[in-house]
């Protein structure tokens, strides 16, 4: 074993990071749990709540690029603190909202701004500089299952708060735990030319990162793909206690659901860290994708009681931030850990161009014909789409010209 493999994991700068991942993720992963009590206070149709979290989806995805290469440039910290102020503005925005453009600015832009800065491109490409390539596909894993973990613990927490408070008084009460992310910064100071790994790094411009990374087929396909995830698990995530509901299934049984999501989602994220260390990572994607389609398919065709609302909260857990782990280890194996957060921000930016239409479309789709069915089973030939894309990819680093690289 050589001495970079055998390097102990900085734990400090996983477990900061992680504790940010799951502030960032948690809040935005409950916003399906104010849908139905909001609209009830001010009248307001799904279409207008679907437009705000689309908006959501849209902006985290169009500001993670920029905040990932603000991150590799300036400090990863520093982004971070902007990721707390901007998400603790915004949801204080949306709790005091007077009308839907106000939601629209709050709920949406700000704190999908406020997630970009503080997501998963951002702090594992923090992980990146410090851990070996040995290492990379566990700690990306380890930050994911605390996204997971937040998705998990805020299911309870915002029910509880809106039961006991109101809707917007626990936007304030969440906009407020936002103020630790800055706190938490501190340890993931440093750009992309600091840490452990900087001597390892190809240097290259961002115009140039950003030209070879268009240029090259894997990385393409690897974009189109991860478009698919995000239409799939931000329609759950915003509709899925309303569409419940509609169904006639009793509202605890969706956040037991968007818990058991949560739960199971760390043991899915731990795994795929794993798994991507020791198999294809493409066609571990594949994989991932097909059996979101199945799972999607079995719970739409046999009878929809509470009990198989729990079996398909807890398979599509297993299955939902799975996919995180190996894109991110993909993009880095591809390019490096250089522009890292940038390049994985890209990536993302198509995750969040599919969550902006996963949302919309189903508040769209449901005043128009008061269902959610066609958006169900778009998503379900999307997911056979994401698997035959990713089979494909190939799992090396892109070609470089031996001069440029020495």
């Amino acid at each position: 074993m050589t001495a970079q493999s055998a390097r102990r994991m900085p734990w400090l700068i996983i477990a900061s990071g992680s504790l940010i991942v799951m502030l960032t993720f948690g809040p935005r992963s409950a916003m399906g749990f104010f849908q139905l009590p909001m609209l009830a206070d001010t009248g307001w149709d799904r279409s207008t709540f679907g437009l705000a979290m689309a908006l959501q989806n849209l902006f985290w995805g169009l500001s993670q690029p920029f905040f990932g290469a603000l991150a590799d440039k300036y400090g990863t910290a520093r982004v971070l603190v902007i990721s707390g102020l901007l998400y603790a503005a915004g949801l204080l925005v949306m709790s005091h909202a007077a009308g839907p453009m106000w939601l629209h600015v709050g709920g949406g832009i700000l704190v999908g701004m406020a997630i970009g800065a503080g997501s998963f491109s951002v702090v594992l490409s923090a992980f990146a500089r410090h851990v070996t390539p040995q290492q990379r596909s566990m700690a990306f894993g380890i930050g994911t299952a605390a996204g997971s973990a937040g998705m998990f613990l805020f299911a309870p927490i915002s029910q509880t708060l809106i039961t006991q408070y109101g809707w917007s008084d626990s936007l304030v009460i969440m906009g407020v735990m936002m103020l630790i992310v800055p706190l938490l910064a501190f340890p993931l100071r440093g750009n992309s030319s600091s840490g452990t790994q900087s001597q390892a790094q190809f240097q290259q411009s961002i115009g140039e990162a950003l030209n070879e990374a268009f240029r090259h087929r894997s990385y393409l396909l690897l974009v189109s793909g991860f478009f698919v995830c995000g239409f799939q698990v931000a329609f759950i995530t915003a509709h899925f206690p309303a569409y419940l509901g509609d169904i006639g299934i009793d509202a605890r049984y969706a956040v037991i659901a968007m818990a058991c999501i949560g739960f199971f989602n760390i043991a899915g994220s731990l795994a795929a860290g794993v798994i991507g260390q020791r198999y294809s990572k493409p066609y571990f994607l594949a994989y991932i994708y097909i059996g979101r389609s199945i799972a999607v398919t079995a719970f739409l065709l046999l009878p929809q009681t509470p009990f198989s609302v729990i079996v398909f909260a807890i398979v599509m857990g297993l299955l939902w931030l799975s996919t995180v782990p190996p894109t991110n280890a993909l993009v880095a194996i591809m390019f490096g850990t250089r522009h890292l957060g940038l390049l994985g921000g890209m990536v993302f930016l198509s995750h969040q161009i599919g969550s902006f239409l996963g949302v919309w479309l189903g508040g769209f789709l449901y005043d128009r014909f008061g269902s959610y069915d066609a958006v169900w089973w778009l998503g379900v030939v999307l997911g056979l789409f994401a698997a035959a894309v990713h089979l494909p990819i190939r799992e090396r680093p892109v070609d470089r010209p031996i001069a440029a690289a020495a």
